[in-house]
């Protein structure tokens, strides 16, 4: 075993060292300054990111291959306090699909099948995010 003390100047220094190199292996056209553009283009990307129950984490350039269908889509990051909308996305769901099966509407029955089970995958992935410390734990009573 070794000890290896490493400062701040030093780390940056690497890292500084690192990029140089990096560079010189990629074509100069990336290290460009943007249009103006394309910098609205990305500007508009970041705020398309925001959405009712969280953000969504798709990189730039990127279709969204769920057509906005966001609580089907892997890529939602659900804000924790968004839950009680997002339970009543949910509900609404419940409801529309008992509407859809009451009128027989079987092609959109299965499409808002897709849409609940997403969205009840996203609760669970709140549900799981809750630190051990925030559970209640029953203890019983004491004899």
């Amino acid at each position: 075993m070794s000890y290896n003390a490493v400062y701040p100047t030093e780390t940056i220094e690497a890292h500084r060292a690192l990029i140089t190199r990096r560079r010189t292996l990629r074509p100069t056209e990336e290290y460009r300054t943007p249009t103006e553009t394309e910098w609205e283009d990305f500007l508009g990307h970041c705020e398309r990111r925001k959405l009712s129950v969280g953000t969504c984490a798709r990189a730039y350039g990127t279709a969204c291959i769920h057509e906005h269908a966001c609580v089907r889509c892997s890529l939602l990051r659900t804000d924790p306090a968004q839950r009680t909308r997002l339970v009543e996305i949910r509900d609404n769901l419940i409801a529309r699909i008992a509407e859809a099966e009451h009128e027989g509407w079987l092609g959109e029955v299965e499409g808002l099948n897709v849409s609940r089970a997403g969205a009840e995958n996203k609760l669970k992935q709140l549900d799981a995010q809750v630190s051990p410390a925030q559970r209640a734990v029953h203890l019983g009573m004491p004899g």
